[in-house]
């Protein structure tokens, strides 16, 4: 395969500087509704960064469960490789790849832990089987083999057949408390547009960037 001849063209249409309201959330919101609308795959999945104690980063895909202008949510198990890398290093980088609109999002702060009723809140809200799996998923650690989780899964549901699952003591959440924020969208010939939202004291920067 020869990968360097793969291309396309992006020419979905273009963003100015004139269409941009003053605080990013609301693009955000306005693209996130787009895309929901749109049927892309998963449109709350986003990238998450970090970076551990040897400065190496770390990235996977994480849902995003609530945005507003407090910051951008997520839950996990807290002793997860990200959660103990955000313990060392509370800065964090988010992506939302929207390939289907030609489009990305990309924000950039730091974390704050999430309330117990909070979290609560949103546990309460899961499935149960996916309760049932938080408690059986010790996340990042190793294991010899799927069995190993499908047999405890079986024994936990069994276990809280007949009442409530209650919140594992090492499950939770993180709030980003975004200072930045970028908008990406494809433009033909490779003239991409570029915006950057960045926080400043009194309300918001917003620079064109080169693609």
């Amino acid at each position: 395969m020869e990968l360097a001849n793969y291309r396309r063209e992006y020419l979905q249409g273009g963003l100015r500087r004139n269409s941009l309201p003053d605080n990013p959330l609301s693009l955000f919101e306005t693209w996130m509704q787009q895309a929901v609308a749109a049927n892309l795959e998963d449109p709350t999945a986003m990238v998450v960064g970090t970076v551990d104690e040897r400065g190496q980063p770390y990235q996977r895909i994480v849902l995003l469960k609530h945005v507003d202008e407090r910051g951008f949510v997520f839950y996990t198990n807290m002793g997860s490789r990200k959660a103990s890398q955000l313990a060392q290093n509370p800065r964090i980088s988010l992506l939302f790849p929207w390939h289907g609109l030609e489009r990305q999002v990309h924000v950039t702060g730091q974390v704050e832990r999430l309330s117990t009723l909070d979290v609560m809140k949103y546990f309460s809200s899961r499935p149960k089987d996916s309760q049932i799996g938080a408690w059986v998923s010790h996340q990042s650690s190793r294991i010899s083999a799927r069995g190993v989780l499908e047999g405890k899964f079986l024994e936990m549901k069994q276990k809280f057949a007949n009442g409530e699952v209650p919140l594992p003591s090492f499950w939770g959440g993180f709030r980003v408390k975004f200072d930045s924020v970028e908008f990406w969208q494809g433009g033909a010939n490779r003239l991409h547009d570029r915006f950057l939202y960045q926080r400043e004291q009194d309300g918001w920067s917003i620079d064109r960037l080169a693609p």
